[in-house]
């Protein structure tokens, strides 16, 4: 069950962006708006179902964690990973101000997480917060968009119908994801939060590293880095803010959060116009990513507590479970 909902989640996001990207093109928008919005959006489509239906089941942990997980792993793991395949993607970085506007906006928004998780909880009040800020945001993107390419024929001709396509395969992938994730949780008796950060968050997080690979290998920069920056806003300020409308949703752990806010203010470095350094910081940023997002849970005991089942399971008959 988790698998095929994987399949679903990865392959309806390639469909929704393919969509979503060929009638923004039509409509004369840039490859950087594009990406900090119709790709962002569209690709966090994945958490945006995963955590509505856990805050609906009421696994707030699994929800809260899956929003926080995936910007650790957008910025850890594929933001680094990308820069590592095409490091003269850091040419964007300092080409103008427009990505470290849009790195401030991704670290406004982690700091304005940080400061309502203060409160103990997210409610409705933090609900309106959190989306007048992320319309704010968005106005300022549009507003100072850039000039757009000219409409490419490698678009689909029917970018409708593969946008509904794609969501109804992320919507049906989402609901199957999280079930068998829970299940899993249950079988290895792995705390929600754990389930949450890494193997929930890791899953939903392919449809952005699939998007952001292909735009680096096809030299798309700006959408790449814009894919990540964008979404993660998305996953912060609208995921957690239009849940936070209907559902009283738990603050997560402080540690959780405060890893969040570090790898984001890692992405600065970026910015160093020296290429040696940001060749040496995107080789050493995405080695400890499996580590950071275990750890920030407190959890190491339970990943070797998952281990010994395994190893028990395959010695022998399982038994006590």
């Amino acid at each position: 069950m988790f698998f095929t909902g994987l399949i679903l989640l990865v392959k309806g996001a390639d469909f929704l962006v393919r969509g979503a990207e060929s009638l923004a093109v039509r409509m004369g928008v840039s490859p950087t708006t594009i990406g900090l919005t119709v790709v962002a959006f569209g690709t966090s489509l994945p958490e945006l179902v995963v955590s509505t239906e856990a805050f609906w089941l009421k696994d707030y942990a699994i929800g809260t964690g899956n929003v926080i997980g995936s910007n650790v792993v957008n910025i850890g793991l594929i933001l680094a990973l990308g820069y590592i395949i095409m490091p003269v993607s850091g040419s964007v970085m300092e080409s103008n101000s427009r990505p470290l506007v849009n790195t401030l906006f991704t670290l406004g928004a982690a700091l304005v997480f940080a400061l309502l998780s203060l409160r103990g909880f997210f409610d409705g009040l933090s609900g309106i917060v959190f989306l007048v800020i992320f319309f704010g945001m968005l106005f300022l993107m549009w507003r100072s968009r850039e000039e757009p390419d000219p409409p490419s024929d490698s678009h689909t001709r029917y970018p409708v119908i593969l946008t509904v396509a794609g969501l109804v395969m992320v919507f049906a992938g989402a609901h199957l994801l999280l079930s068998g994730s829970v299940e899993i949780a249950e079988f290895f008796a792995v705390p929600q939060a754990v389930i949450g950060l890494t193997l929930v968050a890791v899953g939903t997080g392919l449809p952005e590293l699939a998007t952001s690979v292909v735009a680096m290998v096809k030299k798309n920069h700006r959408v790449a880095v814009g894919n990540i920056l964008g979404s993660n806003i998305f996953n912060l300020l609208f995921i957690i803010g239009i849940n936070s409308l209907f559902f009283t949703i738990p603050a997560a752990d402080p540690r959780d959060t405060l890893v969040m806010i570090g790898f984001t203010l890692a992405i600065f470095p970026f910015f160093i116009r020296n290429n040696r350094v940001k060749q040496v910081w995107g080789d050493c940023f995405s080695v400890p990513i499996c580590c950071m997002s275990c750890s920030c849970t407190g959890s190491s005991e339970s990943f070797l507590n998952v281990t010994d089942r395994l190893i028990s399971t395959r010695a022998g008959p399982r038994s006590g479970i």
